[in-house]
């Protein structure tokens, strides 16, 4: 009898070190390192994408109060440049050397236009890398998305009406059906 006594204060013992050990556990604080966001920007010459990051920077970034909210991709597109041949008309041949200079001029204007994008962005104490890519900035996009994993887009909207965003096409419409990630629109202010 005396050794079955001794088996349940053995076991209440253990049991009560469990629970003694859950409690530190629970009550030590544990620091977890949160997780940054990579947000990938599409980013172009108009007003409104210009807008649209201010608003990402005054909003997300908190005017720089919350730099480690996560990591800012400045993603520029330049179209490839394309000859266009008429059938009913003559070849028109575009030499080698007018390629090339019409890829430097546009490599020259992505350049110029993110600086200014960084520039905003060191002037709210936000840091933000950039990247030039070349082809459809809608399928870009996407693709860079699925690159480098991002946790958010964020585009732009031109506000365009109903029949042009249906003629010219809407990177922003693309991008929210596409991309592998939650997508942000933001509006041009009225």
């Amino acid at each position: 009898m005396e050794s079955s006594e001794e088996a349940k204060l053995i076991e209440r013992e253990a049991r009560e070190e469990e629970k003694e050990k859950e409690e530190e556990g629970r009550s030590l604080p544990v620091e977890e390192e949160k997780k940054k966001m990579k947000i990938v920007f599409g980013f172009d010459e108009s007003e409104g994408s210009f807008h649209a990051l201010s608003w990402t920077i005054e909003t997300l970034f908190g005017h720089g109060e919350n730099p480690d909210f996560g990591t800012l991709l400045i993603v520029h597109a330049i179209q490839p440049f394309q000859q266009y041949f008429f059938p009913a008309g003559p070849g028109v041949y575009v030499t080698p050397v007018v390629i090339q200079s019409v890829k430097q001029a546009q490599e020259q204007n992505s350049a110029r236009l993110l600086g200014r994008a960084v520039a905003l962005c060191n002037e709210k104490h936000v840091t933000a890398e950039t990247m030039t890519i070349e082809g459809d900035a809608k399928e870009m996009i996407c693709q860079v998305v699925e690159q480098v994993h991002a946790d958010l887009v964020i585009v732009g909207s031109r506000g365009l009406g109903t029949i042009k965003r249906t003629l010219l096409g809407s990177v922003s419409d693309y991008v929210a059906h596409h991309a592998k990630c939650p997508v942000m629109i933001v509006k041009p202010p009225k």
